[in-house]
């Protein structure tokens, strides 16, 4: 017995929650003892190295390297995405895939590089083998973006997955980004980054890592381009970044690093390069486009961990008109089930759930479930009996129910790697729909299982699945989050099918995107947390997930109201515009700290309700062109190297720049601006980029700036769509894209392109079309114009 262990056991059964407590050290023992008997000892081990090339085998978008003690495939899809996969492993099957592997490039060619190598070329990419394995990815003119050097490989002499290692090289200038969800992003310093879903058990900040997150996704960015690798495997694993250095040591410029270790899985690979809109869509051709969410969900809404009855959330929507504050959903956490347990209701407490739930509907509001995967291991329950009957639940090595402990105590847990028992998790959702849900977030589902030490999951030797492929929870534990997403997304697509599911999760992988999106989860309440908001946002989007937002005002404590106020500010600019708290933490109204921020907040949700055209647009170009809404200020130009460096405001589309407050006192604050003429929204005073400018940030207001020229669709005073339209600099054109959403379903709205330019003394507006040229049919409002 490991007498730390034994420690934690004793500190986790007090006088609180004595019975929880002694369930999470019977959990953690159990764990123990589970994986004691059922993983393999790991034996000595044999390294390997791939050798020298001896055989080369063209093939469709490229082919096939034989070298003495391994083989790479390398396969350019019509994209110009580019795959490669070493010991013969192949794209497929792959969870973050969304159909079918892409086609290769007919016109990539295999063909001799100099010293014995070789090199597919395509028209976007060119891929340089060396002899010995090497593998660079260039631009089309030759610049070597990316150098994989060869791989290693550790495989036990007893059998087993074999462990492996990639070291890579990029340029002195690039910066990194990606890695799924991180806290202390969105550029990444050096550092370890560890792949692996991982609840931290507590509020969490800028210093906490692995969150619920992560993805083996990189973004790189550098002046002589932009390029995303993905290292498709779902095993526990860590990404080592560090950044080079220009004129290092003796002049000469040290490159970049990055070293990436998994415990096993396939070695395989996939690269894009090209300018990050572009990286960005044709990630999302690969691993399918974000989900459209109902026009609903890009409003504001309430939720808290303590809205336990009926009568609580009528007096926070009566608080909410009563103050003249718009509201669009109000979200139930685990206090609405009957004894914590998913797909019941509390009757004592919620004895009339959906006529709240149509009450609500009838004010425009939605009702939001959260759904755990926990299952309460009782005969009785009706979700655990029927999910016995299906065989659903996650088993060990011999055949027996694995349990965890969660909010309901003793627990099972679905096993969402199979497709059969996604069919049946995916239909309970019918008993939300008759309760009114309009819209569900997964909590809890890394999976977390509480224990009083080790690891709050699952046992790494419980079975799974996987697609009927079979294997343990090493491998499932990344995927169990997406395929929760995806069985929950599929049930409401059949229960509903006239309506767009609306479903978000705090945990996933690559791909995630096809069912929802996702939120910052338990981020502590203090400025540190506010920083981490942003972060995680951005990061996200840069790894195809566009939509997302944290808990404003942080899930725990009791935020100042300056900090909330700010919060709140930057939450009216994100994807997911959500106040959330903990049950132990303080309130989260607007109304509860006080009339000046009582009025600000006010004026934030007022704006917010205006951009609803606006986000809506966004969240339609987000599904056909994978590009996220919140964007890096260097999205345009990422060979700036200054918007590079730039962490603490963002690009809202094309059209607006968001400079939100990050720290205490401030009412100015230094903003880094792209190229070109940039508006203050509020005061109308115009700006030069691309350099620094000094702007105003009272406690009313964040700086939001509008790019001149820009077309933006926005809601008029009389709740109608009007294009709001900044004059564009004398002697250059502007422009815009509307979407107009025709509703909750599933319709194809057309994209409308407008050109803004003068004519004489006045800003003129056009929709351009197939037939020319002619009037908005919206209408339209000029503002800028005390700027020429």
């Amino acid at each position: 017995m490991d007498g730390r262990d034994l420690v934690r056991s004793m500190k986790a059964v007090g006088p609180a929650g004595a019975a929880q407590g002694l369930r999470t050290v019977r959990a953690a023992w159990r764990r123990r003892r589970a994986d004691a008997r059922g993983l393999p000892v790991r034996g000595p081990e044999r390294a390997r190295v791939p050798g020298l090339v001896q055989e080369v085998e063209p093939g469709p978008g490229g082919g096939t390297l034989r070298f003495s003690r391994s083989e790479l495939t390398i396969r350019v899809a019509v994209s110009g995405a580019v795959f490669w996969g070493w010991d013969g492993a192949g794209p497929e099957p792959s969870y973050a895939l969304a159909g079918r592997c892409p086609e290769p490039d007919p016109r990539a060619v295999l063909e001799p590089d100099k010293d014995g190598g070789w090199r597919v070329v395509a028209e976007r990419v060119t891929v340089v083998v060396s002899r010995h394995g090497a593998v660079e990815v260039c631009t089309p003119g030759g610049v070597v973006l990316r150098r994989d050097l060869p791989p290693r490989w550790w495989e036990p002499q007893g059998g087993g997955p074999a462990r492996w290692m990639q070291r890579s090289e990029v340029a002195a200038d690039a910066r990194f980004f990606g890695l799924g969800g991180r806290a202390s992003g969105p550029r990444l310093r050096d550092g370890t980054y560890r792949l692996w879903n991982t609840d931290p058990g507590h509020a969490f900040d800028r210093e906490d890592d692995p969150l619920y997150l992560t993805m083996p996704v990189q973004l790189v960015v550098a002046d002589a381009g932009t390029h995303l690798v993905f290292h498709d495997t779902s095993w526990d694993g860590s990404v080592a970044l560090r950044e080079g250095e220009e004129g290092a040591g003796s002049g000469h410029d040290r490159a970049g690093a990055c070293e990436v270790r998994m415990d096993g899985g396939p070695l395989r690979c996939w690269a894009i390069v090209g300018t990050p809109a572009r990286v960005l869509l044709a990630w999302a051709s690969l691993t399918g486009a974000p989900a459209l969410p109902p026009a609903w969900a890009l409003g504001h809404h309430h939720a808290r961990w303590g809205f336990g009855s009926e009568q609580e959330v009528r007096r926070i929507v009566a608080g909410y008109h009563e103050h003249d504050l718009p509201l669009d959903a109000v979200h139930l956490d685990i206090d609405h089930y009957d004894e914590h347990q998913v797909f019941t209701v509390d009757e004592d407490r919620f004895p009339k759930l959906s006529v709240l739930a149509e009450e609500l509907r009838r004010d425009g509001i939605r009702l939001v479930s959260i759904i755990d995967p926990a299952v309460k291991a009782a005969p009785g329950n009706a979700v655990y009996d029927s999910g016995v009957a299906e065989d659903a639940f996650v088993r060990d090595g011999s055949a027996r129910l694995v349990e965890g402990v969660v909010w309901p105590g003793e627990a099972v847990f679905p096993d969402f790697t199979h497709a059969r028992v996604r069919q049946w998790w995916g239909g309970l959702y019918a008993e939300r729909i008759a309760q009114g849900f309009a819209g569900f977030w997964h909590d809890m589902n890394e999976p977390t299982s509480f224990a009083a030490f080790g690891e709050s999951t699952l046992p790494r030797s419980a079975r799974h699945s996987l697609e009927g492929r079979g294997g343990d929870h090493r491998e499932a534990h990344n995927v169990y989050g997406l395929c929760m997403a995806r069985a929950a997304y599929e049930g409401l697509r059949e229960l509903v099918a006239d309506q767009r599911p609306f479903v978000f999760s705090r945990s996933g992988w690559a791909g995630l995107q096809r069912y929802g999106g996702t939120w910052s989860g338990d981020v502590a309440t203090g400025w540190p947390g506010l920083r981490a908001s942003l972060s995680l946002v951005m990061g996200l989007g840069l790894c195809g997930v566009p939509y997302s937002g944290p808990d404003v005002g942080g899930f725990d404590g009791s935020p100042s109201p300056e900090l909330y106020l700010r919060w709140f500010q930057l939450g009216a600019y994100l994807p997911l515009f959500r106040t959330h708290a903990s049950l132990r933490a303080g309130r989260r109204e607007p109304w509860e700290f006080g009339p000046e921020v009582l009025e600000h907040a006010r004026v934030a949700l007022v704006e917010r309700r205006r951009l609803l055209p606006y986000f809506m647009t966004l969240a339609h170009l987000a599904r056909r062109t994978g590009a996220p809404y919140v964007r890096p200020v260097w999205w345009g130009a990422p060979g700036n190297r200054a918007l590079r460096d730039c962490e603490d405001a963002f690009l809202l589309g094309d059209c607006l720049l968001v400079a939100p407050v990050l720290a205490p006192g401030a009412d100015r604050r230094a903003v880094q601006l792209p190229r070109g003429r940039w508006y203050d929204t509020a005061t109308g005073r115009a700006y030069e980029g691309p350099g620094q400018v000094l702007v105003d940030a009272p406690l009313s207001r964040i700086p939001v700036l509008a790019r001149a020229g820009c077309v933006m669709p926005v809601r008029g005073d009389d709740g109608a769509l009007e294009l709001e339209v900044w004059a564009p600099v004398r002697g250059r054109t502007g422009g815009g894209l509307v979407v107009r959403d025709a509703g909750d379903g599933w319709a194809e709205p057309e994209v409308e392109r407008y050109v803004a330019r003068w004519e004489g003394p006045r800003v003129v507006v056009e929709q351009e079309g197939e037939d020319g040229v002619r009037v908005p049919s919206h209408p339209v409002r000029v503002r800028g114009l005390g700027e020429r």
